[in-house]
This record gives structure tokens, C-alpha cells and sequence, in this order.
């Protein structure tokens, strides 16, 4: 799987977070990557959703 590709999971998770998805959305292409790298290697739906709710608490 691409590394830039995002995963089903964290689709599904942003698709929750109105606020997080518009964060996410609004990144650089180089913090996105960052992101789905981390995405990536999450291995449970926790640290998934922690990485969602990490970004709609930012700024």
C-alpha cells in the first residue's frame, strides 16, 4: 500500500470529525503525508481516533 494512500479506518474516522477532516484537509501535502504515515502505522481503531481528535484539537 502507498504510503501517501489513505487508509480505510482514518477515512472512516475524519468522515466523523467534520473538524478534524477540514484540519486535515487544510494541511501541506508534506504534513498530510506525515499523517497518513502515522495512519498507517496505527494498530487499533484507539489510536486511529486518537490520531483524529489530535488534529480537530489542533490550533
Amino acid at each position: 500500500m502507498d504510503n501517501n494512500e489513505m487508509p480505510l479506518g482514518f477515512g472512516f474516522a475524519l468522515a466523523q470529525n467534520p473538524k478534524a477532516m477540514e484540519k486535515f484537509s487544510n494541511l501541506s501535502e508534506a504534513e498530510q503525508t506525515a499523517i497518513l504515515q502515522k495512519a498507517h502505522a496505527a494498530s487499533s481503531k484507539t489510536e486511529m481516533q486518537s490520531l483524529v481528535n489530535t488534529l480537530s484539537a489542533q490550533g
